[in-house]
């Protein structure tokens, strides 16, 4: 352990980086190539995070936190942390014949090549997601269309369960949030991550009907529960879906 940590401390005290997150990373690195540090100003003591994709783990440490006590923590956690990134599911692309959640609905991805189409053309029908392209790697165009169809989907969701309350929606944006599914302003935006597109539909509709509950109630007080409930679909499997599974929506891409 001694030995660990005076290389640790020469990898962090190496003159030639020249970025202090460099001089972290350095030694983060050396503990688990997953590990990164995050300064946080709300934190009261060290911990660890994982992320929501299960590949990273976050050291989170106070403001004014000595690093050498940092950097102990750690080391003594070293198999805690290399174990909990070892479970982590190995991540699904978007290849030709692999099975993918798309709103609620397994479907088969359907890659053809077409060296003479100029775009990349993204159908979803019942069982099937179909990608006519002339790229090599058409990830990034399935993730656009991906996101507007969580986009129109929870738009219209949102809207018909705030009606219901007799509140408005302003707008709602997709995002690939990391650290929540989704988030709801005094100003009637709503932010959902772009990800729930993979989750059954009723922990997609589970979320966005804690979000548009925050309409009428911006805490999470006991009428905001009794208010998320009754506009849910399945209140109870949505939540506990979201809350044991939802690491699984990072794997997909």
């Amino acid at each position: 352990m001694k030995h660990q940590i005076e290389r640790i401390q020469a990898a962090f005290l190496n003159p030639d980086t020249a970025k202090p997150e460099d001089r972290h990373n350095a030694w983060l690195a050396e503990i688990h190539p997953a590990l990164k540090m995050r300064i946080s100003k709300r934190a009261r003591r060290l911990a660890l995070r994982l992320d929501h994709d299960g590949r990273t783990m976050h050291l989170v440490v106070p403001v004014r936190f000595s690093v050498r006590k940092a950097q102990q923590f750690a080391l003594e956690h070293r198999e805690w942390i290399a174990s909990k990134l070892a479970e982590a599911p190995p991540p699904i692309p978007f290849t030709d014949g692999a099975l993918i959640p798309i709103l609620g609905e397994e479907r088969s991805v359907q890659v053809i090549f077409n060296p003479d189409r100029k775009i990349t053309k993204v159908e979803l029908s019942p069982g099937l997601l179909r990608i006519t392209t002339n790229r090599d790697d058409p990830g990034s165009r399935i993730v656009r269309h991906l996101k507007n169809e969580a986009r129109a989907t929870m738009a219209g969701l949102a809207q018909e369960k705030a009606a219901l309350i007799g509140k408005s929606v302003k707008e709602v944006q997709v995002r690939d949030t990391k650290s929540r599914w989704g988030s709801c302003a005094p100003d009637g935006r709503i932010c959902f991550s772009w990800r729930l597109v993979f989750a059954p539909w009723e922990a997609m509709d589970y979320v966005v009907a804690h979000e548009v509950a925050h309409l009428a109630h911006m805490n999470h007080s006991a009428a905001f529960w009794r208010q998320c409930a009754a506009l849910s679909e399945n209140y109870e499997s949505g939540k506990n879906w979201i809350r044991n599974n939802g690491a699984e929506l990072m794997r997909y891409g």
